[in-house]
């Protein structure tokens, strides 16, 4: 009997190379829908029957309505092994398919755009495509599936080689279960934010990697991901696997760095997870080397962001230390050459549209269950801000300001960080209370405090922190406000001369 294979899909990657080898090498038959059958019948030059000869019924409804069927359904979902299945088959001249190769219209990328009208979203919703990949896959016992066209090589190559066993079958009916899955999910969630009626949490990331390990070598892990957003998209250039710890450092670099507009070099080094090191410059090399030797030590190591594509000087300072793993927006052929010799480094580039497209909702695992928040990202808004001091900033001063304030809120809580000239000098991260913190990034600082400023993530609850600053030569403080004791903290502040900011927002990260 001469096999039949069906295929109906939007993206059409690879698809001529899959149908002309059927054809030709296999001797498959072709029922194709309207897209598919142009693109192969008048474009490639294959013989192909279209779904409307096929089932006897013309396309209804703009093509709404082709592949709902009965010669189509009967032909996938018939029992090969139960007589009475095949005796229905040839009572009804319906041929069996085989082969059924189904993706989706782009809801997803439709949705995408945030500006996308209802209609426009509605019209990309697929219902035949999904009801032919499920009962293929139900079938998998005698129907293989195709949903993506990185499976059309390896389906291929078990085609030549005899056929697909019924574990390669398997697998691939459970590809086709997981993409009909993620598919509603994505239909399903946009729907609810459209109405502001959340579903369920439902996730349906594609896995993208095994890791080696998580945290520690006796934790397994995966990496699960979009691949056209977030550091899915992102193109690693050179350098060892990406590990756990390294993602964890690289999300938390990037996110730090995203607080300085592109026209500004800045240079960002994380150190499980915390920022160690952040600086602005007039350009990409001077900021990374003043990032880097913020803190030299905890450099060491390291991960590092930067918001500018990678020039040669800029790669000549990344070179001067061990460094995990970098992310770039982009990297010069000569920043490339020079860091090759660093083969360890991993190198990354992430497109900032890449970021923009990510999701804005934040998970974070508890025992037995998920939390979900929107991620801290709105931007820095200075018309907010109160100066509850008597002494008053310069603009000079404000800016400096500004600098740490976008920086404290990226480490965790408790968080200290004390800046002077768009440089951090001292950081005190996830202490137990903020005085342990302040010390920590003082103490960091040492005498190039004075005349420096000192950011907090969360209100003062008693002066001690405004006290410790003041002896260390700290002009200026910035802090969200809101204790009930806000007046003491001020006073102090006026005691000493020292310019006070309440910026009405507090960044606790834990």
């Amino acid at each position: 009997m001469t096999p039949t294979a069906l295929l109906s899909v939007s993206d059409k990657t690879g698809l001529a190379h899959l149908a002309t080898t059927l054809q030709q090498r296999h001797g498959f038959q072709l029922i194709c829908s309207g897209g598919t059958a142009r693109l192969l019948g008048e474009n490639a030059g294959l013989a192909v029957t279209t779904v409307a000869d096929h089932t006897g019924a013309p396309e209804l409804l703009d093509g709404r309505v082709k592949t709902l069927h009965p010669r189509i359904h009967g032909g996938i979902l018939a029992d090969r092994h139960k007589p009475e299945h095949l005796e229905e088959l040839q009572r009804q001249g319906i041929p069996p398919i085989d082969l059924v190769v189904v993706n989706l219209y782009p809801f997803e990328a439709t949705v995408a755009d945030a500006a996308v009208a209802w209609d426009q979203a509605t019209a990309v919703i697929d219902v035949g495509g999904p009801a032919m990949l499920r009962a293929a896959a139900k079938n998998h016992a005698h129907v293989s599936v195709l949903t993506a066209p990185d499976q059309y090589g390896p389906f291929l190559e078990a085609l030549a080689a005899g056929s697909l066993d019924l574990q390669q079958r398997r697998r691939l009916a459970l590809a086709a279960f997981r993409h009909s899955a993620r598919y509603d999910a994505a239909i399903s969630q946009w729907l609810g934010a459209q109405l502001e009626d959340p579903d369920p949490l439902q996730l349906t990331l594609p896995q993208r990697q095994r890791l080696r390990y998580g945290e520690n070598p006796h934790q397994s892990a995966l990496w699960y991901g979009e691949s056209q957003v977030g550091w899915g998209a992102a193109r690693q250039l050179q350098g060892k696997q990406l590990s756990f710890n390294n993602l964890l450092d690289l999300d938390a670099a990037l996110t730090s760095v995203q607080e300085f507009p592109s026209d500004l070099a800045a240079a960002v080094v994380v150190k499980h997870t915390n920022p160690c090191g952040v600086a602005t410059g007039a350009d990409l090399a001077t900021a990374l080397q003043r990032a880097l030797a913020a803190d030299a030590v905890s450099a060491f190591g390291s991960v590092v962001a930067v918001n500018q594509p990678l020039d040669a000087a800029a790669a000549a300072q990344l070179a001067s230390i061990f460094v995990e793993c970098a992310v770039a927006p982009g990297v010069s052929t000569e920043a490339l050459e020079c860091l090759a010799r660093k083969s360890n480094l991993r190198l990354l580039t992430m497109d900032p549209g890449a970021v923009v497209g990510a999701s804005g909702q934040q998970l974070r695992a508890i025992l037995g269950g998920v939390l979900a928040q929107q991620r801290d990202h709105q931007p820095v808004d200075r018309s907010t801000w109160q100066v509850v001091s008597t002494a008053q900033p310069d603009a000079l001063l404000l800016a400096e300001l500004d600098f740490a304030w976008r920086v404290v809120r990226h480490v965790r809580s408790n968080a200290i960080v004390v800046s002077k000239d768009q440089q951090t000098l001292g950081i005190g991260a996830g202490q137990m209370n903020r005085v342990g913190a302040a010390e920590l990034a003082l103490a960091a600082a040492g005498e190039h405090s004075h005349g420096a400023v000192l950011a907090s993530d969360g209100f003062f609850p008693f002066p001690d922190t405004v006290h410790l600053a003041a002896g260390a030569g700290i002009r200026a403080l910035i802090q969200p406000g809101g204790s009930k004791r806000d007046e003491e903290s001020i006073a102090a502040c006026n005691a000493r001369g020292l310019v006070m900011i309440c910026t009405g927002r507090r960044h606790f990260l834990h």
